[in-house]
């Protein structure tokens, strides 16, 4: 790693979110149809997993699929849900071999059945590892997280007095998860896209003009290093 880029490791965000945006403009860049910028954004994934687990950090959240996203063409969708697939099924040596746990975010309830076969199945084989935590958001969405979260304190018969912030996050789809300190989108694009509601009120935004699968981890590690630059308040005025 270049030295000038090397974050803090005593200063290292808890838990990083990413938006990996760009996939189909790189594509259509180079004149190939969308889903081989699909493909090759997986690769940048896996080496930026690699990356944040060689730097120690203890989260890291993937936007995979919104909620949004079955807007898309059946023929992408489709991709998508191969895709993932795919990566499940190949991930468990990879997992192994550098201690991560895998968890998912997102109403597994409306994935394909062997979708939701794979979810489970690495969360279970994962769930003792104890490095990075890799979080894929699988048709998630931040709002939908709240809804669903309500839905399930009421079908426990909960006092309205007794809801709480704790309350409302402890009934989120992994409740451990603490908030995003910071939020890195690729693609040009300057918006939260529904990823992280609860989790973001306090994070730090980087917005890159780089498409994902031209964001490489030279580009991840200098990005942690501008979050370690900034001064965080949280409301309150610093000495």
């Amino acid at each position: 790693m270049d030295q000038l880029l090397s974050p803090d490791v005593n200063n290292l965000p808890i838990h990083v979110g990413v938006i990996m945006d760009g996939n189909g403009r790189w594509a259509k860049k180079r004149n190939l149809i969308r889903t081989n910028g699909h493909t090759e954004g997986l690769k940048r994934g896996k080496e930026i997993v690699k990356a944040a687990s060689d730097l120690g950090l203890k989260f890291l959240t993937f936007y995979t699929f919104s909620t949004e996203n079955w807007k898309r063409t059946e023929q992408e969708v489709g991709f998508l849900m191969n895709l993932i697939h795919k990566y499940l099924l190949s991930n468990f040596s990879f997992s192994k071999e550098n201690n991560i746990r895998v968890r998912i975010l997102g109403d597994k309830t409306r994935l394909p059945d062997f979708v939701q076969k794979d979810v489970n199945e690495i969360e279970e084989s994962t769930k003792d590892f104890t490095g990075l935590t890799v979080c894929l958001a699988i048709n998630y969405g931040g709002r939908d997280e709240i809804i669903r979260s309500v839905k399930k304190m009421i079908a426990e018969g909960k006092n309205p007095d007794e809801i709480t912030e704790n309350e409302i996050s402890g009934h989120f789809d992994f409740p451990e998860l603490p908030d995003a300190d910071v939020i890195i989108r690729t693609g040009g694009e300057k918006r939260l896209s529904n990823f992280l509601m609860w989790h973001s009120a306090y994070s730090e935004f980087i917005f890159k003009d780089t498409l994902w699968p031209d964001y490489h981890k030279e580009e991840f590690y200098s990005d942690i290093v501008e979050f370690q630059k900034r001064t965080r308040r949280f409301g309150a005025v610093p000495q």
